[in-house]
């Protein structure tokens, strides 16, 4: 039980696909680590550059902007960089650990890679092999999401959780289908955090406060004990 209590004391949680100013204000509010901008035009939440500068304007010190790109081309990326206020760069196509590196290298950003894992392929084993080349490429944490055919992401679908490995070479976000509801099954498995983007929202890109709010009364029972959650922020 120990363990259990330690792990969810210290779970970080990522709110993903923010469109609406006001959105991103409640999320920093209701103590989330970072917030996600979708840079992948084809995404129903996905922002313009004006968008994003407005939103990353609205974000506090201390809370990680997360620029989620998919098979961006360099000078894209060199653009977006030098367009908006962003931590970390968060891989979501089809990028190699060596392309991860040098692309994020060129605009001298930290990064993380988004892995679908694909229940009918994948093995523990083979989740953790791919996670230990992304690791030797520098990345500073991986997420796993669920395996879509033609989908990269934002499916809303749960995968195997048997499959996440325990003894990553990186710190692992779990993604796919989390809402208030399930995320407290999460609490024993061995990750840093979660991100959340459909378990939140009223619509595509924009986010419920009340789903909000009691996703992160799930994860961070120990903030909350003794907050009036009932209230408006």
């Amino acid at each position: 039980m120990q363990h259990h209590e330690t792990q969810g004391h210290k779970m970080h949680v990522k709110f993903c696909g923010f469109t609406q100013l006001n959105d991103i204000q409640t999320a920093a509010q209701l103590g989330a680590d970072a917030v996600g901008l979708v840079f992948y035009p084809p995404s129903p939440r996905a922002v313009t550059i004006e968008q994003a500068q407005i939103l990353s304007a609205a974000v506090p010190a201390f809370v990680s902007v997360v620029a989620l790109v998919v098979n961006m081309p360099k000078d894209e990326l060199i653009n977006l960089a030098n367009d908006v206020s962003f931590d970390i760069i968060q891989f979501h196509g089809d990028e190699t650990p060596e392309q991860c590196e040098q692309l994020a290298s060129t605009v001298n950003k930290r990064w993380i890679r988004a892995l679908r894992v694909n229940a009918d392929t994948d093995s523990a084993a083979s989740v953790s092999a791919q996670i230990d080349e992304f690791a030797a490429a520098g990345a500073s944490s991986i997420l796993l999401d669920a395996y879509h055919q033609h989908k990269y992401g934002g499916t809303g679908a749960r995968f195997d959780w048997n499959l996440i490995p325990h003894d990553s070479a990186l710190p692992i976000v779990l993604a796919g289908g989390l809402d208030a509801d399930n995320v407290a099954a999460t609490l024993d498995l061995p990750i840093y955090g979660v991100d959340v983007s459909g378990g939140i929202e009223i619509d595509k890109g924009k986010k419920d406060v009340a789903k909000m709010r009691a996703f992160m009364k799930a994860v961070k029972r120990d903030r909350w004990q003794n907050a009036t959650v009932t209230g408006a922020i």
